[in-house]
């Protein structure tokens, strides 16, 4: 069965970043926004994608993308589920005490987290080449904002992992400044009465990704290919943790051992937090032997792994957000991309460009906008 596509029939924006009010009413197959840089066009972008994080896409704290001299911001849309279903989605942030609220469909959610994902949408960007070359960090939030918003089993185990692991290096800094210097100390009992919950939810998060990326490895490279890169583009879940049958008990035994160790350090060393997704180029960590367009083009692979993700397990095409992603690409693979887009089922699409040039041929079709000091008009 196909998937339906989730498609913005309104968006009202009001005091994110440098748009002020913002009101559009967009066409069902997508449009494109023109603007020189810094007019915000990526806050556009980024709004729209705020309604599926409900945070910033840049890692922006809230209170940094309330305009400048406004009190709050507020963004809302209504969204097009297909077979004549739609719903509201609405989440607004106040200074004032940093208040975060959402409603679906007028209602208060009883979690903030029940919200995640109202509006699918995936988004590609320039920066998102850090997901090859940038830390460790950059893959492990890919993978788990991906699973969160498609699974909430995962959403849950990665927020009690987080909050263990919180707790467990709070309890190691107080242990190791009260004196604490073997694991036989008594004050080491604060610091191993976390790590059941550790192991648990580590486990489960340690699962998930692994299955992920088997699941996605030979789609990684299929695409790769099909975008136009020769070699052999692989990737590899490599984890603090061995291949295990039961990698809870795994990973309670290496709480255990390197509780001593963690103690001198003053943080956990084992564990999911400290993983990594591997992409290689005929074998090869393609972080340091790859040419920026293979990296680019990688980084574009997982972004499309993501969308078929979103697709497969929530049956609903999410929105593509496209700023600029194909700027230091050359022709020959932009429309490629494209191609391969349009082929797996792309969804309503934005496309963000500096100038009317830079559209792809592809998408030449949509229906233009301007975008000039954080006012939208159609062109």
């Amino acid at each position: 069965m196909s998937a339906g596509a989730a498609r913005l029939a309104r968006l009202v924006v009001r005091d994110f970043r440098n748009l002020e009010h913002v009101d559009l009413s967009p066409p069902g197959a997508g449009w494109v926004v023109v603007g020189e840089n810094g007019q915000g066009k990526t806050n556009l972008l980024e709004a729209i994608h705020y309604l599926q994080l409900l945070r910033s896409s840049r890692g922006a704290r809230d209170a940094d993308v309330v305009r400048f001299g406004a009190e709050a911001f507020h963004i809302s849309a209504h969204v097009d589920t297909g077979g004549g279903h739609c719903h509201e989605v609405s989440v607004g942030f106040e200074r004032a005490g940093h208040r975060k609220r959402a409603r679906l469909d007028g209602a208060v959610p009883e979690r903030l987290s029940d919200a995640l994902g109202a509006l699918p949408s995936v988004m590609f960007a320039p920066d998102d080449v850090s997901l090859v070359t940038g830390s460790p960090a950059e893959r492990r939030r890919f993978l788990d904002v991906m699973l969160a918003i498609t699974n909430h089993a995962y959403l849950v185990a990665l927020q009690q992992y987080r909050a263990a692991l919180v707790r467990r290096n709070a309890s190691l800094r107080s242990a190791s400044a009260s004196g604490a210097r073997t694991q036989g100390g008594g004050e080491l009992d604060s610091v191993a009465v976390w790590e059941p919950a550790l192991a648990e939810y580590g486990a489960a998060l340690w699962r998930e990704r692994r299955a992920w990326v088997a699941s996605m490895e030979d789609g990684l490279e299929a695409l790769c290919r099909e975008i136009g890169e020769d070699a052999r583009v692989r990737m590899r879940y490599a984890s603090t943790l061995a291949a295990a049958d039961d990698p809870r008990a795994a990973l309670t035994r290496a709480l255990e051992e390197k509780r001593g160790s963690d103690l001198r350090r003053g943080l956990t060393q084992a564990g999911p937090h400290r993983d990594d997704l591997v992409v290689t180029l005929d074998g090869r960590d393609l972080r340091v032997f790859g040419s920026a367009g293979q990296q680019r083009t990688a980084a574009i692979a997982l972004r499309m792994l993501e969308a078929a993700t979103v697709t497969e397990r929530r049956g609903l095409a999410p929105m593509f957000l496209l700023d600029d992603p194909f700027a230091e690409l050359d022709a020959r693979r932009s429309a490629r991309i494209l191609s391969l887009l349009e082929r797996e089922g792309m969804g309503q699409t934005v496309l963000a460009v500096p100038r009317e040039s830079d559209i792809p041929a592809a998408l030449t079709k949509l229906v233009r906008f301007r975008i000039a000091d954080g006012v939208v008009t159609r062109a």
